[in-house]
Formats: structure tokens, sequence, C-alpha cells
């Protein structure tokens, strides 16, 4: 019998941007993301499920420091010049350093510090190429991530999400990040981050607009299950 999905609030989301723990948490997770090959994944889906022109603009929900789509934008710079993208946070947490390295890219990086659901309220209208997410969907209970995929439906021609993988082998795996060098703050919230993650089919069946557009979703390598809506 699988894990069943169980919604916890994780220690690094109620620390300040500032609180030394926090840092050493957001360093944990570039580590992590280098780990689990996220950064690879996630640029592999985004060239194979937007198509042969290159997107406008994308918005990145969650994007903390925004070093996990600089990360992506190194690899996909040279195919797709001059996008625009906005790393939407509650906090404002993106250095000068981070800005400067997207423009040496090419790209050009707005920072947003909003309530997500507000921002998509906002931005609904007048819309954008792809959202992606990144370990971001799991922090909600149904009905709210419900209503984030209807939002971002409304919004987005693409929307790409790598999410952990909930299952036995990602739990027991969780367990030891301590031998790669992760501390407490990252060890409570690996934990909890699988048991409040997907798996079969669980966003496809919380995506309001099915008829509009195609729906993929799959396990990813060992701990990332994947998620995309491609309009038609």
């Amino acid at each position: 019998m699988g894990l069943s999905r169980s919604v916890e609030p994780e220690l690094l989301d109620q620390m300040s941007a500032g609180d030394l723990r926090a840092i050493r948490a957001r360093r944990d997770l570039k580590r992590l993301n280098t780990v689990i090959l996220q950064t690879g994944i996630m640029a592999r889906i985004l060239v194979e499920h937007w198509g042969p022109h290159q997107p406008r603009t994308i918005l990145d929900l969650g994007a903390g420091d925004g070093t996990f789509m600089l990360s992506v934008a190194r690899r996909l710079a040279a195919r797709w010049p001059g996008v625009t993208v906005t790393l939407l946070d509650q906090q404002s947490m993106v250095s000068p350093e981070t800005r400067n390295a997207f423009t040496a890219l090419g790209w050009r990086a707005e920072t947003v510090a909003a309530d997500v659901f507000a921002y998509l309220e906002q931005i609904k209208s007048s819309g954008v190429d792809i959202i992606t997410t990144n370990l971001f969907l799991h922090h909600f209970e149904p009905e709210a991530l419900g209503r984030l995929l209807g939002l971002a439906g409304q919004s987005a021609q693409r929307l790409v999400a790598c999410e952990p993988r909930r299952n036995k082998f990602a739990l027991r795996a969780s367990r030891l990040l301590w031998a790669v060098g992760c501390k407490e703050v990252t060890l409570h919230d690996a934990i909890v981050s699988v048991r409040a993650g997907f798996s079969g089919k669980e966003l496809t069946a919380l995506w309001p607009s099915q008829d509009r557009f195609d729906l993929h979703e799959r396990a990813a390598r060992l701990f990332t299950h994947c998620f995309v809506a491609r309009r038609r």
C-alpha cells in the first residue's frame, strides 16, 4: 500500500529570510537540487513541452533566492535568448549578484514579493508563456492547490512542476540526508516534503481545464514527480 498524502508545516517557511538556520537550509536545498538532478529535469521538460519557438516570459512560483531558476537559465539561455523571468516569492531574497547573473546570460530577471494567489489573480487576463514551480505545489492542501492550478490554467500556455515523489523509498532516503551535509531544518523539512509529495495522477485529477490542456504526469529519476499542463 502506498503512502497517503499528508501536508504539514515546514520549518523553513516559518523563518525570516535573514535567520541563520534559514540561510543554511537554503544552502542545503541547492545541494539537494544538485544531488537529485532537479535542474536538468526541469530544463529538459521545458524544452520538450514548449515546442520549436522560444518563450518570451517565464513566471517561477516559490522562487526563493532565484538560484534554482538561474541554474535552469544557464542550461537554456543559448537555446532561448532574451527571456524575461519573474521570480515570485512571499519574501524578497534574490540578491543583486543573482540578478546580474541572469543579465549576463541575456535574460531579464524581475522579482516580486507577493502572495501567489493574489499575483495570479492579477495577471490572469494578460497571461504568461510558462509557469514553473520547483518543490512548491506540495505545500498546499487539495482545495488550495486546485485553486492555484485553476488560476495558473487561466494565465499560462504551459505549467511545468517538479515536486517531491511520494513513496517509501523516497521517505527512507530523506532520513539519510545528514550524509550529504544537510542540517536539522532540512532533515525535518525533507521528510515533511515527501509525505506531502505526489504520486500517480494526483495533480492531473486537480487540474480544472482538462478539455483545453494536454496533461502529462510521471515520475522522473528516483525522487522527482513531474506535472506538465500544455494548452492545446
